[in-house]
């Protein structure tokens, strides 16, 4: 005949010091098996014993990551905003019949805003092809806080 043993599981607090996949994110108190933070999280260093000290550090964390989110969503939206609707013009070495030297690419797009004074990755231009003519082409830029600026790149000769 088998006994059941009544075994009691030790729980303990913890401040997260990173985001741990299917724990939380960074700076969140959480209730882990107490083995585990003791022999795992700990020595490594992914969270601290939620002491009354760590939680009010953590909270302070929080706070301060939360501003620095608030200010970089606002320089985004400005950086959007004085984006959205402006035409550049890129000059191109253009063949007898009409046809470019080369494609204009996210990159070279890329090249010209940063000649502009403006700091856009190539991987933030959205562009179903490269464009390979002469004319007016609306292209889409995506920043992030899903932020979208809509720009037209006007390809011309270059002289």
């Amino acid at each position: 005949m088998l006994k059941c043993l009544n075994v009691k599981m030790i729980i303990m607090k913890v401040v997260l010091l990173q985001d741990i996949d299917r724990i939380g994110k960074k700076y969140e108190i959480k209730e882990v098996k107490d083995g585990y933070a003791r022999n795992f999280l700990i020595p490594k260093g992914l969270v601290k014993i939620a002491t009354l000290q760590a939680v009010e550090w953590a909270d302070m964390q929080k706070e301060i990551l939360e501003k620095k989110a608030e200010e970089e969503l606002a320089k985004i939206q400005k950086v959007a905003s004085e984006m959205d609707g402006l035409e550049v013009t890129i000059p191109v070495k253009i063949g007898e019949k009409d046809q470019l030297f080369e494609k204009i690419t996210e990159q070279k797009v890329a090249e010209k805003f940063k000649e502009m004074g403006f700091d856009v990755k190539k991987t933030q231009i959205l562009m179903e092809n490269p464009i390979e003519e002469i004319g007016e082409f609306p292209i889409k830029i995506k920043f992030d806080h899903n932020l979208e600026a809509e720009i037209t790149v006007i390809v011309v000769e270059e002289k």
